[in-house]
């Protein structure tokens, strides 16, 4: 194996000349979602189908797509073939699996094995090089079962309601406002979306995807409806005026969370794999080398090391043991 991998604002492979979520504008860069932190307005790009529909949406402008649909591999140059699998991380999210002369490849952008409302269930294929997202990569972050997480959300809005109050949950619009919607169509309260994760939901629709009762947030009609909406923003909050807020995010394990996000409460409701699925990916995967990326990957790199595997962090310092022999 030769992979020559660097890291800088995204994942570079410069023996064969592409970027992996490159986050400034490159000649050629796979895709593996559209959240901000992992696009920009590359020359060409190569995705899912739902994520071009998406990155459309969110970046308008000219550019050469190579669509792959999950699962179809494609010789995208000359001894490179190309494989994208689902993600589990947002709709249409990708990892990125290559093959060439110097062996295989698997990044994995952002991703989730547990199953979610609103994305394509996470798949493991096997790689000699893996490079993983790692988050929550310290033991702490071990989140409870999604349905008592939601059964929380749903009791906290029922709360709100009674009192008299507006409940709001803090959700990016991208991937979070859809699984926390989808999520709580049990309950049967009818919701309003802030006009970004409105625009969103409407682009989930047109690929395919149903949802419970909502409609664009409207100050006038407040009554009775929970409002998703992203974080930090005042000019919304200023506009209900009995506010309830909550955020939902796997940050919530933190028990400062709530004061850092200044609301009432915190809702620990991922996209992310959390410290278990981290290493289990490991495992599914069998890679023979470990690169760690984001969050708490130097930890976890040295995790990795002390159950024998062969990992190291990109773009950090890694604080290797060395053990001298008598």
């Amino acid at each position: 194996m030769a992979w020559d991998i660097h890291y800088k604002k995204g994942v570079w492979l410069p023996q064969i000349a592409w970027w992996l979520d490159g986050q400034t504008k490159a000649p050629r860069s796979f895709i593996t979602h559209a959240h901000s932190d992992h696009i920009a307005r590359h020359a060409e790009v190569v995705c899912t189908p739902g994520t071009a529909r998406i990155l459309r949406a969110r970046m308008p402008g000219q550019r050469k797509e190579t669509l792959l649909d999950f699962g179809e591999s494609r010789e995208i140059e000359f001894g490179l073939k190309a494989t994208l699998f689902p993600a589990g991380h947002v709709l249409g999210s990708s990892m990125v699996h290559l093959e060439s002369e110097h062996g295989t490849l698997l990044y994995t952008g952002d991703f989730k094995l547990r199953p979610g409302h609103a994305a394509e269930a996470c798949a493991t294929p096997q790689a000699e090089v893996l490079v993983m997202e790692t988050t929550f990569g310290l033991p702490k972050y071990v989140f409870p079962p999604d349905a008592e997480v939601v059964a929380a959300m749903i009791a906290f809005c029922r709360e709100a309601l009674a009192e008299g109050r507006t409940p709001v949950l803090f959700c990016y619009s991208l991937g979070k406002t859809q699984e926390v919607l989808r999520a709580l169509a049990p309950a049967g309260i009818p919701v309003m979306l802030h006009e970004q994760g409105h625009y969103l939901t409407e682009v989930y629709g047109q690929l395919g995807m149903t949802f419970p009762e909502y409609r664009k947030f409207d100050a006038r009609a407040l009554g009775g409806h929970i409002v998703i909406c992203p974080p930090h923003t005042p000019s919304l909050l200023q506009r209900i005026p009995a506010a309830k807020t909550a955020v939902v995010t796997g940050w919530a394990i933190d028990s400062s969370a709530r004061y850092r996000f200044r609301t009432d409460a915190a809702f620990p409701l991922s996209d992310h794999a959390d410290y278990p699925d981290l290493l289990r990916f490991v495992e599914l995967v069998r890679p023979k080398k470990i690169l760690t990326l984001h969050g708490f990957a130097r930890e976890f790199a040295a995790t990795l090391r002390a159950r024998g595997w062969d990992a190291m962090a990109v773009g950090r310092d890694n604080q290797l043991d060395l053990t001298l022999g008598g």
